[in-house]
């Protein structure tokens, strides 16, 4: 394995509807979901390349498509549903598809999540990857990636995410190796998470500080009574 990158951030936009009905579908994990968001690698400006991406799952194959844009003109474009003008750099059969997205659903952003990443490439097998997720932030204010990469920590500190990914199979090398440290597949999605998480809040109970004693009330209610 080698690395051809150094740790980097990698911020998100996830977009939903008002009632979340893309990551409720895709927590009952049926036969297909898809998911819709705006990604950045750091904090970019109003003039920086940005990608719109949308991921779907087919009895569980993962494939993902996404098409550079300018950040503005992902915006326009994720508010309107009418894609911008063609640019060379644009992968205009994407855009029809997530053009197509954004008027079957109405879609809004949701959720910003970031997380840094060292990414693995395999030496002799070329599709294979290997990344390490770290300090995954969430917030659900602020919802713009220009501003600013901050939030609440999403997993315990210290504990990071790994994922493999292999076109074909996993080589038999790193099958032996996890095997022998009991390290077995799981499913781990971060907006899903995020989303459990958010409904849990909800439901914990609210404290309220600054209360008045009872009696300490009764005389100002008396002399409201006889104003």
């Amino acid at each position: 394995m080698k690395s051809c990158k150094a740790a980097f951030a990698s911020p998100s936009l996830y977009y939903d509807t008002p009632d979340n009905t893309l990551i409720r579908t895709s927590l009952e994990k049926p036969r297909y979901k898809e998911k819709l968001r705006l990604r950045a690698y750091g904090v970019p400006g109003p003039d920086e390349k940005v990608y719109v991406e949308i991921k779907k799952k087919v009895a569980g194959l993962v494939n993902k498509r996404r098409s550079a844009l300018r950040l503005e003109d992902a915006y326009d474009f994720l508010a309107s549903g009418a894609p911008p003008r063609p640019r060379p750099y644009q992968n205009r059969q994407v855009l029809g598809e997530i053009a197509y997205l954004l008027q079957t659903y109405d879609l809004y952003p949701a959720v910003y999540l970031a997380y840094d990443r060292l990414a693995w490439f395999g030496t002799a097998e070329p599709d294979l990857r290997v990344s390490f997720d770290r300090n995954i932030r969430t917030r659900r204010y602020d919802l713009a990636l220009e501003a600013g990469d901050y939030g609440s920590p999403l997993l315990p500190d210290g504990c990071w995410l790994m994922e493999i990914k292999a076109a074909r199979s996993i080589p038999l090398w790193l099958c032996r190796l996890l095997s022998d440290y009991e390290i077995y597949p799981t499913s781990f999605s971060k907006y899903g998470t995020e989303y459990q998480k958010t409904l849990e809040a909800a439901k914990a109970p609210q404290l309220v500080y600054h209360f008045q004693p009872q009696k300490a009330a009764r005389p100002r209610k008396a002399a409201a009574a006889n104003a």
